[in-house]
């Protein structure tokens, strides 16, 4: 499988392409720093130094052609609203219309558990931009053509994977490390109940590709 990873210097996103690169998979991660470089490399996907709030959707769809996949792990990081929207929601959406002129039809989305439009963040929280830009962005998601997944990891940790987690009807918002939020993507990617699906989750007792494949 060919997949572009769009934020591809977090730590989520570093540790999905080691994964995927591990498992035989070629990955193009995409990121704005190019003092980056180096690092993204090391993870055995290829660099490509592309600023996603500045382009515009063909320039992005130029660069998802010829792959299988597109997983969202971009966002501006915080403690800039005009930033954050432009980040978080304006540019993801021009994604995934990027993803449909480029004809790569799978998508996957890295949001947080809680993300709708009846979030309930009070608009002179911090939090508010980042959840109404989120709830825009999935909400567009779920009305495209494209064979979507939105991932919903609780609050994320720097702790081990552990391969494990819980989701599913009446889960409560918990925590999950990092590394098991890359591991639900890419496990995401090869499973085709996650197609349409949004997924909350946090760690768990439940093997992640166990998990996966009841949740529809």
């Amino acid at each position: 499988m060919r997949v572009v990873v769009v934020g591809g210097h977090g730590h989520v996103a570093r540790h999905l392409a080691r994964r995927l690169t591990g498992a035989g998979h070629e990955v193009t991660s995409l990121f704005r720093n190019p003092d980056h470089t180096d690092e993204v490399a090391a993870t055995g996907a290829r660099p490509v130094v592309a600023d996603v709030e500045r382009l515009e959707v063909e320039q992005m769809a130029e660069l998802f052609r010829g792959h299988d996949a597109v997983v969202w792990s971009a966002g501006a990081g915080g403690g800039n609203p005009p930033r954050t929207y432009a980040v978080d929601r304006d540019a993801a959406i021009r994604s995934m219309e990027a993803a449909e002129r480029a004809g790569v039809r799978r998508y996957v989305m890295v949001s947080y558990f809680g993300s709708r439009p009846d979030h309930g963040v009070p608009p002179d929280h911090s939090f508010f931009p980042y959840a109404e830009s989120k709830a825009a962005a999935d909400e567009h998601l779920r009305g495209t053509s494209l064979d979507w997944t939105i991932l919903g990891p609780s609050r994320l940790t720097h702790e081990p994977g552990t391969g494990r987690i819980e989701t599913g009807e009446g889960v409560s918002p918990g925590e999950v490390p990092r590394e098991d939020v890359a591991h639900v993507a890419a496990a995401a990617l090869a499973e085709p109940a996650t197609i349409g699906r949004t997924i909350e989750f946090n760690t768990g007792d439940t093997p992640i590709e166990e998990a996966l494949r009841t949740v529809g």
